[in-house]
C-alpha cells in the first residue's frame, strides 16, 4: 500500500512539473513572437534612419563613402562604453528604383534583383535572413535592412534558458518543501496512530479529539464509537460469565450430591427418590442455561428491526404454547382492538411472548385462565398478561424484574421477567406489574406505536373437554 504522503506528494509534483513546463513552454512561445515582432520594428525604424539620412545628402554623393562611414560605425559595435549585447547586427543594401545597386554592406547577401517591398525572410547560402525593403519615391532609392535570424534565434533560446532553468531548479526545492509540509501537515494523524500503537491491549479508554483537526476529528470520533461498543461487548461477556458462574454452581453442586445418594442408595425407593430429584435439577439447570444464553444474545440491541402485527404474532405464540396449557388445564384467552402494528425484532418479541404467558403458566392453578389482553391508548400500545395465580406480595413487586429473583418459585431461575424488561427497554417500551383485585398477578407491557383502528374484539383460545382428557 503507497504511504498517504506518496500519494498526495506524486499527484501534486507532477501537476507542479506539467503545469510550471506548460506555463513557461506558452512564455517562451509568446516571447518568440514578440521578440520576432520588435525585431521586425528595429529594422524598420532603421531602414526609416537610412531614409532620413540619405534625404540630408546631396544627390551627387559618394556611396562608397557612405558605405564605408556606416561599416565603420558598426563595426565599432561591443569596443564602445554604449554598446550592449542585444544590439541589431544590420546588413544594409541601398539601389536605385530601376535597380542600379549603389552600396552594399560586406556581410549582406547579394541579391540579383531587389526584393518586394515589405518585411520578407529569404535563405542564402543556408543562411536565413530577416529584413525589411523600403521605398523612398522623393529621392527613387530602394533601400533594404536585415539581419541573419540566427541572431534572433540565440537571443530567443537565451531568454528560454533564463525561463526554464529557474524553473528546473527549483523544482526540487519546491518538492522539498512540499515534503516537510506534508510530514507537518500529517503530524496530527500520526500523534494518533502513535496513540492507538501506545494503547494497552485491553484498554478501551477513549482517544483524545480535542485539539485534531476537522478532517481527523470523525475518525477519532467514529474510534471512540467502537471502543465503546467493544467496552459494552466485553462488559456483557464478563457478566455473563459471572452470572453463569454464579447460578450454575449451586445447581451443579446439588446434582453431584443426588447422583452421590442415587450411588449410594441403601434401597430401590431411595435411589429413585435421588435420581428423581437429580432429573428436576438437570431441567432446572437447563432451563437456567437457556435463559442465560437468550439474555446474552439479547443485550446487544438488534438491528433487525421491522414493522410487525403484534397481535398476530401473540396470536402465534398462543397457539405454540396451547399443548402446554391443556397439559396444565389452562385455557389462554386473547382480547384484543384489532390490527396493530409495533416497530420490532420479531425475535425478541417471540422471547417477550413466551416468557410472559410462560411465567403465566408457572403459577396459574388448574381450571384458571389467562387472558392476554391488547389496546391502543395514547398512542402506546398496551400488552397485559392477567393469571389467576396466587399473586406477588406488593413490597415484592418491584423485584420481579432483577435478575436471579424468583418470587414463590424455588425451582424458577429468574430470568424470564429479566428478559422482558430488557426487550421492552430496548423498544423504548414501560413495563408494570400489579395484583388484580380479583386475585392473581398482572402484566402490563406498552410499547410506543401508532394508534390502530378497529372494532374491539375477542380472540379465545378454547380447550374442550376432549382436548383437556388427552
Amino acid at each position: 500500500m503507497i504511504a498517504l504522503r506518496a500519494r498526495i506528494l506524486l499527484p501534486t509534483l507532477l501537476l507542479v512539473l506539467v503545469g510550471s513546463l506548460g506555463l513557461v513552454l506558452t512564455a517562451v512561445r509568446d516571447d518568440h513572437h514578440e521578440i520576432e515582432n520588435v525585431y521586425d520594428a528595429q529594422l524598420v525604424q532603421a531602414a526609416r534612419v537610412l531614409q532620413g539620412l540619405f534625404r540630408l545628402m546631396p544627390a551627387t554623393q559618394d556611396w562608397q563613402a557612405v558605405r564605408d562611414a556606416l561599416e565603420q560605425a558598426m563595426g565599432l559595435s561591443g569596443k564602445q562604453i554604449l554598446s550592449h549585447p542585444y544590439e541589431m547586427n544590420l546588413a544594409f543594401q541601398v539601389w536605385r528604383q530601376d535597380g542600379q545597386l549603389l552600396m552594399r554592406s560586406d556581410d549582406a547577401p547579394p541579391f540579383a534583383t531587389p526584393p518586394a517591398p515589405g518585411i520578407h525572410d529569404l535563405l542564402h547560402q543556408g543562411q536565413d535572413w530577416c529584413g525589411v525593403l523600403l521605398e523612398d519615391p522623393q529621392r527613387g532609392l530602394l533601400i533594404w535592412v536585415g539581419e541573419r535570424d540566427d541572431l534572433r534565434k540565440d537571443l530567443i533560446q537565451r531568454i528560454a534558458k533564463q525561463a526554464l532553468t529557474p524553473a528546473l531548479l527549483g523544482i526540487p526545492v519546491l518538492v522539498l518543501l512540499i515534503w516537510l509540509l506534508l510530514g507537518w501537515g500529517l503530524q496530527p494523524l500520526q500523534r494518533l496512530a502513535l496513540q492507538l500503537r501506545n494503547r494497552l491491549v485491553d484498554s478501551a479508554e477513549p482517544l483524545a479529539s480535542e485539539h485534531l483537526p476537522a478532517e481527523l476529528a470523525p475518525m477519532a470520533n467514529a474510534l471512540n464509537h467502537q471502543l465503546r461498543q467493544m467496552q459494552a461487548l466485553l462488559e456483557r461477556e464478563r457478566r455473563f460469565i459471572a452470572d453463569a458462574a454464579h447460578e450454575l454452581r449451586t445447581p451443579l453442586a446439588v446434582l453431584a450430591i443426588h447422583a452421590s445418594n442415587a450411588r449410594h442408595a441403601a434401597s430401590a425407593s431411595e435411589r429413585d427418590e435421588a435420581l428423581g430429584y437429580l432429573e428436576q435439577g438437570v431441567a432446572r439447570a437447563t432451563r437456567l442455561a437457556s435463559q442465560l444464553l437468550t439474555m446474552a444474545r439479547l443485550e446487544p440491541l438488534s438491528q433487525a428491526r421491522q414493522a410487525l402485527r403484534l397481535d398476530a404474532c401473540v396470536r402465534e405464540e398462543l397457539a405454540e404454547l396451547t399443548p402446554l396449557a391443556i397439559r396444565q388445564d389452562v385455557e389462554l384467552i386473547l382480547l384484543d382492538d384489532g390490527p396493530c402494528q409495533v416497530f420490532a425484532d420479531p425475535a425478541a418479541i417471540t422471547v417477550m411472548l413466551q416468557n410472559l404467558v410462560g411465567n403465566a403458566l408457572q403459577f396459574s392453578p388448574a381450571g384458571s385462565e389467562i387472558q392476554v389482553v391488547l389496546a391502543n391508548k395514547d398512542g402506546w400500545l398496551e400488552l397485559q398478561v392477567l393469571d389467576q395465580g396466587p399473586g406477588v406480595e406488593a413490597h415484592l413487586l418491584t423485584r420481579l424484574s432483577d435478575r436471579f429473583y424468583s418470587a414463590n418459585n424455588a425451582n424458577g431461575a429468574g430470568l424470564g421477567l429479566a428478559i422482558v424488561a430488557l426487550v421492552v427497554g430496548q423498544l423504548g417500551g414501560r413495563l408494570g406489574y400489579f395484583n388484580r383485585a380479583e386475585g392473581g398477578l398482572g402484566v402490563s407491557v406498552q410499547l410506543p406505536t401508532c394508534p390502530a383502528h378497529g372494532q374491539p374484539h375477542s380472540f379465545v383460545f378454547q380447550i374442550n373437554q376432549q382436548e383437556k382428557q388427552t
